[in-house]
């Protein structure tokens, strides 16, 4: 029987947080528009977020008083998957880099 000779297999290492703190961070942005309701906009961010009451009701209150509000933070990626649910609601979000 022959042996079966292996070589060792390297792995990526994992990010580091110094990398991850060189990669701008993504929000995402929910607009105020004439259609949804002040509460409906706040169930939304409790129902996909899963924020708890007082912190939907200010986002929803930021969103309607000063035309949009930073709902969530974070890679390109995660900031995608969020505003393409959020406008699976009907809400009008949007992403870009965080200043």
């Amino acid at each position: 029987m022959d042996a079966v000779v292996t070589s060792p297999v390297e792995l990526d290492e994992p990010r580091s947080g110094l990398d991850q703190a060189l990669t701008p961070p993504w929000v995402t942005l929910v607009w105020n528009d004439p259609v949804n309701l002040m509460s409906y906009v706040s169930y939304v961010f409790r129902s996909y977020f899963g924020y708890p009451e007082a912190k939907a009701d200010k986002l929803m209150l930021d969103v309607h008083e000063k035309g949009r509000a930073a709902v969530s933070h974070g890679s390109r990626e995660e900031m995608e998957r969020d505003v393409e649910a959020l406008q699976g609601y009907g809400l009008w979000a949007t992403m870009r880099k965080d200043d």
